[in-house]
């Protein structure tokens, strides 16, 4: 048997090549929308892939299987519930997919989707107990599956989630113990609330240290898994459509045009969004008016879906040499609307003076004293729900980044406003977004909340 494992660290999402090395006959599973690495793999290995199986719908990113299957001329499955635009063929409970000895077999495990399945992996044709479950979104490493992403779908979150309990307490935790695990995501994800960052396990192990894996009855467990579940990004519901339709494949050889300073002036002023993509430092330090900050190196594709809709016309500004990375990583999550990206920065910048700013930034020393004044400034957290319960500033509003968007008439506009994270990544996000709705005077938080309880929490006794 060869079995792949390929593990996307910004949208923590994992998918997999499974293939019988004697007939060379191999099934892709999860795959993301840039697959020239499967492709390249199974070339190599000699290798045919005559599968393409998603275990749902996906809703975080916009998966490759209408490129493989066009690339390779495989078929596309998915559980039988699913319905989609492009022809499928419908996997049913049970169903065994022969590659030569090793075989796959589909388990329905609806909850996080209706549609949803896992598959189970058999190195011998007459093996009892299985090498491993790959299981989507219903099982992960210390979790399972959210089950309130449909809710507004015509699925409730309690429906889905006493779906979500048969599937993972009478199916998969019926699996021997020694059975490994292979979920589809993994710590980060906005696809449950306690991943782990392991990107395996075994059953048997979840049984004992997954806190939804408990003996429980069925109403603690839709309780417990529906609690405390973060605002999924706002672009969740547009790839979760756009994965069921007969969408443009992503055509490798069409990259974004680079352009002028005068030509980058024409696309904005044109309707395109400038996204800067440079490192809050950088961006700080001088960017295009109205820009929105989301730097490359972290969860980049997940929170330019954040703050960023789907139809909008982009213009990129990116670090020397990685505006190809960027526009592949809006591409995973189904944003292809590029109007091109400005060429040299670091030269461009400066011919566009009269367009460029620097950004407010405070130390915290320099917050705490700007509190003390008879008009102090608006202080916005954009942490989590959970960040903010180990501590806050006191008088803070408090929205999450993913929440930001959509309640953007909450912010007050009587005075200067400070907006902070945990360290200083997401409130260079926000405060940029703000800018870009007009509120004029907005800093970031330099080193975030953890600058400022570093600052203010009691000194130590010695």
């Amino acid at each position: 048997m060869i079995f792949s494992q390929y593990y996307l660290d910004c949208l923590s999402q994992a998918s997999y090549l499974i293939a019988d090395e004697r007939t060379g006959r191999a099934v892709i599973v999860d795959p993301r929308r840039d697959v020239d690495e499967y492709l390249a793999d199974a070339m190599s290995r000699g290798l045919t892939v005559v599968g393409v199986i998603n275990t749902h719908f996906h809703a975080d990113f916009l998966a490759g299987h209408l490129e493989l299957a066009a690339r390779t001329g495989a078929w596309i499955g998915y559980g039988h519930r699913a319905e989609t635009e492009y022809p499928i063929r419908k996997l049913t409970d049970g169903e065994r997919i022969e590659l030569g000895d090793v075989t796959v077999q589909v388990l329905e495990t609806p909850g996080h989707t209706p549609e949803s399945i896992s598959i189970l992996v058999f190195e011998q044709p007459d093996d009892t107990v299985p090498y491993g479950v790959l299981t989507g979104d219903a099982l992960f490493i210390g979790d399972v599956g959210r089950p309130d992403l449909l809710a507004s779908a015509g699925v409730t979150a309690a429906e889905l989630g006493a779906m979500l309990y048969d599937s993972v307490h009478r199916k998969l935790l019926a699996l021997p113990d020694e059975t490994l695990v292979f979920p589809a995501h993994g710590a980060g994800s906005a696809c449950g609330k306690n991943l782990s960052a392991d990107r395996q396990s075994t059953i048997g192990a979840q049984r004992l240290t997954n806190y939804a894996c408990r003996p429980m009855d069925q109403d603690t467990f839709v309780r417990i898994v529906t609690a405390g579940q973060s605002t999924a990004p706002a672009y969740f519901g547009h790839d979760a459509a756009l994965n069921r339709k007969d969408r443009p494949l992503l055509d490798p050889a069409n990259a974004a045009r680079p352009l002028c300073p005068e030509g980058f002036k024409e696309a904005r002023n044109a309707g395109a969004v400038v996204l800067d993509a440079r490192s809050p430092q950088d961006f700080g330090a001088g960017h295009i008016r109205g820009a929105i900050n989301v730097p490359v190196d972290g969860r980049f594709a997940e929170q330019a879906g954040t703050v960023l809709t789907p139809d909008s016309s982009i213009a990129i500004i990116a670090p020397q040499d990685r505006e190809g990375e960027v526009v592949t990583r809006l591409a995973r999550i189904g944003f292809d609307r590029i109007a091109g990206y400005l060429r040299n920065p670091g030269n461009a910048l400066p011919a566009l003076a009269d367009e460029v700013a620097p950004a407010g930034r405070l130390t915290a020393d320099q917050l705490r004293t700007a509190l003390t004044d008879a008009q102090p400034p608006t202080v916005l957290d954009v942490r989590t729900c959970g960040e903010r319960e180990t501590g806050s500033i006191e008088g803070s509003v408090h929205i999450p980044l993913t929440e930001l968007p959509g309640r953007l008439d909450e912010i007050p506009t009587d005075r200067p406003l400070v907006v902070h994270c945990a360290s200083g990544h997401r409130s260079s996000i926000a405060a940029s977004l703000l800018r870009h709705h007009g509120h004029a005077e907005v800093s970031d938080l330099l080193g975030g909340y953890s600058g400022w309880h570093a600052l203010t929490r009691p000194a130590q006794a010695s």
